[in-house]
């Protein structure tokens, strides 16, 4: 279970590590382009609701992941998380959701050449 720290808070938005990851790259391709959006979620840590954050580069923002080992990412996932967050509800993200790992379209971008990671962002954005 990874962890998101955003802003001043000292508390952590746990997420799962292989989610924290494609959210990760969704959301600093969106920041480094100066584009900022919403990213919501439903508790699941047994309160009632759900949370919204605001999502804009001026604000501090940190991803810890429990496993040293990057995860491979999926395309797919990642087109559909970007277009979500292009959209006027934002970024909407299921906790309890597991990504599949199995999938013909998987891109790992911390161990792939410059090229073919600029190539996978692109699917994203």
């Amino acid at each position: 279970m990874g962890h998101l720290f955003y802003g001043t808070s000292t508390e952590p938005i746990r997420i799962p590590d292989r989610l924290l990851s494609h959210l990760k790259v969704v959301t600093t391709t969106k920041l480094r382009r100066s584009e900022s959006f919403t990213l919501s979620w439903t508790h699941v840590d047994g309160t009632p609701g759900r949370s919204t954050l605001w999502l804009q580069p001026a604000i501090p923002l940190r991803f810890v992941f429990d496993s040293a080992e990057p995860e491979t990412l999926d395309a797919t996932t990642l087109k559909s998380m970007a277009e979500m967050a292009n959209s006027s509800a934002g970024l909407v993200v299921d906790l309890r959701v597991e990504i599949p790992e199995a999938h013909p379209n998987r891109v790992a971008p911390a161990r792939t050449p410059a090229a073919t990671r600029r190539r996978s962002l692109s699917v994203a954005a």
